[in-house]
């Protein structure tokens, strides 16, 4: 099979997590006879210098033709200046709208070697095996009106959390079939104690859960599933929150694995899980930032890279086995004693995706 992958390694460490990616892809196309056809893009701080916007329209189109989408990472120090009228994380933001993504899965799994490089106790590690969806394309970030304005001599800041039912219901509906091929659990987190998008949030989930009596339905504020995380994080099964609640909370999901480096990610768009025949389109990327004060030296993490590819042959190019044997060779060398300086090693980016590669 054939497949066009635009990449958009970034900035900081992203080039580097994202080349040892491309290392792994090559291999499988070689094993199992595939073809996979890479296009390099600018996206971020260094798109910024380059044409002055985080992402240009070439760009955004280039990655709309393609079948996938792999990405490293964004920001930096150099582009942190709260006045500038771009910033990298517009571009991905504007990436995220402009593919159509609305669902972005995060999965957390705790590795039994590893337990001793959470902060958490081991008997509240043991089982945990969470699948956040976290919805992208709506909420704070994109509502309307978004304005900062002086008023009666005092500086204000606007933004809207908006959510539309419709909005809700197509990520709500995908948590609840990825649940059953799972634990048949969905806990729903929202704040419809004070917010209003919150109550048409559980509204609709409510309604969604009607539809799905083989699937338990929990409903649970914000504050106590940040508690749950870490209390009992072994009870969560999928987890359907909006943007801001699910970007904080992948977060803090991410520290029950030991490293942020270890966790990817996949954002997937309207038609959910591919079906049909044809590729279905992805955003694939870790979970971790562009860690500049490391950029450059060799030592950074590329599992959350690795896995991210390996999620992007499962959910946009339908290659489930092709995906089970990275996801494999990962465990085996992270069982093995593979480890980069987050887990308490001393190998190299290179040297981590060599032992993955050896595993095979």
């Amino acid at each position: 099979m054939e497949f066009n992958i635009t990449l958009l390694p970034g900035d900081g460490i992203g080039p580097e997590v994202v080349n040892e990616a491309v290392r792994v892809l090559d291999v499988i196309s070689g094993k199992y006879k595939h073809s996979f056809n890479f296009q390099e893009r600018l996206m971020g701080g260094c798109s910024i210098d380059k044409s002055g916007k985080s992402i240009t329209d070439e760009t955004l189109a280039d990655c709309k033709a393609s079948d996938a989408v792999l990405f490293g990472a964004v920001g930096g120090p150099k582009w942190d200046d709260p006045n500038a009228k771009d910033r990298p994380e517009r571009g991905l933001l504007a990436l995220r709208k402009g593919l159509g993504v609305f669902a972005n899965l995060r999965p957390v799994k705790v590795h039994p070697a590893l337990v001793d490089r959470s902060p958490l106790k081991p008997d509240r590690l043991t089982g945990v095996d969470i699948l956040v969806l976290r919805e992208l394309t709506g909420g704070l970030y994109f509502g309307q009106p978004k304005l900062r304005e002086v008023k009666d001599g005092h500086e204000r800041a606007v933004d809207t959390l908006e959510y539309y039912d419709y909005e809700i219901r197509r990520i709500v509906s995908l948590a609840f079939e990825l649940a059953k091929g799972r634990r048949k659990k969905v806990t729903s987190v929202d704040k419809a104690n004070v917010l209003e998008s919150s109550r048409l949030w559980r509204q609709v989930a409510t309604q969604i859960g009607k539809e799905h009596p083989d699937v338990e339905l929990n409903h649970v504020l914000v504050d106590t599933a940040s508690m749950k995380l870490v209390a009992a994080p072994a009870s969560m099964d999928v987890v359907v929150t909006e943007n801001m609640f699910g970007d904080i909370l992948t977060d803090e999901a991410s520290v029950l694995a030991g490293s942020m480096g270890l966790l990817p990610s996949a954002s997937l768009g309207e038609s959910g899980l591919r079906s049909g025949g044809e590729a279905r389109m992805g955003l694939y990327e870790p979970i971790h930032g562009s860690a500049p004060d490391i950029a450059g030296s060799g030592i950074a993490n590329p599992v959350g890279t690795i896995l991210s590819a390996a999620l992007m042959l499962r959910y946009s190019f339908e290659l489930e086995s092709e995906a089970c044997v990275i996801e494999t060779a990962v465990e085996q060398a992270i069982a093995e004693g593979a480890r980069t300086t987050d887990l308490g090693g001393k190998l190299t980016t290179r040297q981590m995706t060599d032992e993955i590669i050896q595993r095979l």
